[in-house]
């Protein structure tokens, strides 16, 4: 399999099964509920990671919590621990209900904080950073390839953090005084503080990947400064860090990439309320990604449309010839194409191969869930059950238990059992045996 990479500018293979992958993507920022935009990393590394398992991959998926950020102390002055618990509570159940399963592990920040004070502790004894005032900075001018990933070249960068303090107005923060009115700080070496962003990255790939692992992922938006200062820090402790730098195109709404400092952004919650996870994970199918994707009314009703056809598939018996599977895998190892991988998928439910569509949308979450605890098992449905027992939920909301028995065994009679549970969407459906 063979996958863009940003750093070379080129397409990379991946080396053969089983690997392993070891792959490491930015997660949420948790000073606010997430929107639709930030979903689509979370999306993209939990597709990759089931077809790589699928292709006879041993992989480890890792996606980090922000739980330490300027933001969050922006958003909640006085009480960010307090915000940051609420919207890591609010991620975590938002993502839950894409039904795409949980990544192998999810550090956060400010677990790993005694890791990031050695990494920053070896940085200043190589002379790759200084202390200052309290606060501790990356020496830019000291990293050669700095500005590789970007394509920018050290003499033309802007200043990242504005500080007279600076030997160096390009440098970077690595760790960060405590200031008056924050309310969550560490001991170190420096006096009370708190990391800066770019480390925590660093600390926390590595903690949980080694120091040199295959894949890092994340928007087309973290390549500078981000990712930048992530490898100046690593492999200026030798680190080889990430061999692949995978970069999702962003979200756009009206033209404009989705950022909540434009108030352009809509919650993923709201997305997933009113379309349902199968739309949205079909509209994100729908685009490359590595290419901008435009979202509105319209091209969700679009997906919505293209998923009335794919259930309608499982009533089509013609078995008219379509592409093999083996199109499909090709499609997928090839940078992982999800349009073209959605063009055989319809090619298969208008020829009425329903095991093939079964297997392919399988690999996108669109029938099954992973979790055992919520929907379907995996490799056991037709969408006419899931329908049903979702009916049936809407039937006890509304006291209407006549309706939800009369629904429960019609699903018997399909072959499962349905049990009812706190997490979402509220069923469990489990074959009889």
């Amino acid at each position: 399999m063979r996958l863009y990479d940003t750093l070379s500018r080129g397409l990379v293979e991946l080396p053969p099964p089983p690997g392993p992958i070891r792959m490491y993507f930015c997660g949420q920022t948790v000073y606010a509920r997430m929107h639709v935009g930030n979903a689509v990393p979370f999306v993209l590394s939990m597709w990759l990671k089931r077809w790589l398992q699928l292709s006879g991959y041993e992989v480890k998926l890792v996606i980090n919590v922000t739980d330490i950020n300027d933001k969050i102390y922006d958003a909640a002055p006085g009480a960010s621990a307090k915000l940051a618990a609420d919207a890591t509570r609010w991620y975590v159940e938002d993502t839950n209900r894409l039904g795409l399963g949980r990544p192998d592990v999810e550090p956060t920040a400010v677990e790993t904080v005694p890791d990031q004070i050695i990494m920053i502790e070896e940085l200043i004894d190589r002379g790759a950073a200084y202390e200052s005032g309290g606060d501790v900075y990356f020496r830019v001018g000291r990293f050669p390839e700095y500005g590789r990933l970007s394509r920018q070249k050290l003499d033309q960068m802007q200043e990242q953090e504005p500080n007279p303090r600076k030997e160096d107005p390009r440098d970077f923060a690595l760790w960060k005084a405590n200031k008056p009115g924050e309310d969550t700080s560490w001991e170190s070496p420096w006096g009370r503080g708190r990391p800066g962003w770019h480390i925590e990255c660093s600390a926390m790939s590595e903690k949980h990947l080694g120091t040199e692992f295959e894949i890092h992922g994340g928007g087309l938006d973290l390549v500078f400064p981000h990712h930048e200062n992530e490898i100046a820090q690593s492999r200026s402790l030798d680190h080889m860090f990430a061999k692949t730098w995978m970069h999702n195109g962003m979200l756009r709404f009206r033209g404009e990439e989705m950022h909540k400092s434009l108030g352009n952004d809509i919650a993923l919650r709201d997305v997933l309320d009113r379309w349902g996870r199968q739309t949205l994970l079909l509209f994100l199918l729908t685009g490359h990604w590595r290419k901008p994707l435009d979202y509105s009314d319209e091209t969700m009703a679009a997906a919505a449309a293209q998923w009335r056809s794919f259930e309608e598939a499982w009533r089509v018996a013609a078995m008219r010839d379509s592409a093999p599977w083996d199109d499909f895998e090709t499609a997928l190892n090839d940078d992982f194409n999800t349009p073209k991988a959605l063009s055989i998928l319809h090619e298969w439910r208008a020829a009425g191969q329903t095991e093939l569509l079964k297997r392919g949308l399988e690999v996108f979450g669109l029938l099954t869930e992973v979790s055992s605890t919520v929907g379907l098992p995996v490799g056991s449905t037709a969408p006419d059950v899931f329908v049903l027992a979702h009916k049936r939920a809407e039937a006890r909301s509304r006291k209407d238990f006549a309706e939800a028995d009369r629904l429960r065994q019609a699903i018997a009679e399909l072959g499962f059992e349905v049990q009812d549970v706190q997490q979402e969407p509220g069923f469990r459906l489990i074959p009889i045996a």
